[in-house]
């Protein structure tokens, strides 16, 4: 009797097993991409082209880290979207703000920063003294300016995120592991020669972060689709440069 109990009881716990949809009662592993977006099932190649879709159509993103790009590193903390950005950059151990509503460029330093740009040019005293007016204050960039092609691309959701999401070489599928609070996938390019790339798991399959090709840098991606005002700057927040600006 106690043989043929045993042997109910087993014959129930099968059953129930079965229908299951959650593995695990027969001792076999969890799906790994249970309650997840599923890309980690996909193939690096469309893991690939699906974070870059859902990347390019996010209304707004914050871009935050290091690229270390012809010899210079940059410091970058960015909000972006379509019509423009706004945030800081960190070149030569300077900082300025930068801010594009459309078309309009405009930067921002303390005087240290004109003051610099001043005696690096050879400048008067008294363009050190102007230094003082534009400290702290919003300077709009000519079109036409040298500088506007440099630092229009810092504040470009567009630019900044084709060279972000860019892996370098064969594409391989990495382990499952988490960036934060949130649970990614790591793509890379040649074993991580040519960069890596962590991909959210939950949710949208959003880039979370990218190790450049080379030890180039490090970027974070966050706040997706987080909208934040974007104006341009008043009559009183603006001052006129009167020369070419600096380039960094």
């Amino acid at each position: 009797m106690r043989g043929a109990g045993r042997t109910r009881r087993a014959a129930l716990v099968s059953t129930v097993c079965a229908g299951l949809v959650v593995t695990g009662c027969g001792g076999g592993g969890e799906d790994p991409d249970a309650g997840t977006n599923g890309v980690g099932k996909l193939s690096p190649a469309k893991i690939q082209s699906r974070t870059v879709s859902v990347a390019k159509a996010a209304p707004a993103v914050r871009l935050s880290g290091s690229v270390t790009s012809k010899g210079h590193t940059y410091k970058l903390d960015m909000r972006l979207k379509e019509d423009g950005g706004t945030g800081s950059v960190t070149a030569k151990g300077e900082t300025f703000r930068l801010l594009r509503v459309g078309e309009n460029l405009y930067l921002k330093a303390d005087a240290g920063f004109w003051a610099h740009d001043a005696k690096a040019g050879g400048g008067s005293p008294a363009d050190s003294s102007a230094a003082a007016k534009l400290d702290g204050k919003y300077v709009k960039v000519p079109t036409g300016d040298p500088a506007y092609q440099q630092l229009s691309g810092f504040t470009d959701k567009d630019v900044l995120l084709d060279g972000t999401l860019t892996l370098h070489g064969t594409l391989t599928k990495g382990d499952r592991t988490t960036s934060g609070a949130q649970r990614v996938i790591k793509l890379t390019g040649d074993d991580g020669a040519g960069g890596t790339l962590a991909v959210a798991l939950d949710g949208k399959p959003y880039p979370l972060r990218l190790q450049r090709a080379g030890g180039a840098g490090t970027l974070r991606l966050s706040e997706w689709g987080k909208d934040f005002p974007l104006a341009e700057p008043g009559p009183a927040e603006t001052v006129d440069y009167g020369k070419q600006l600096p380039t960094r």
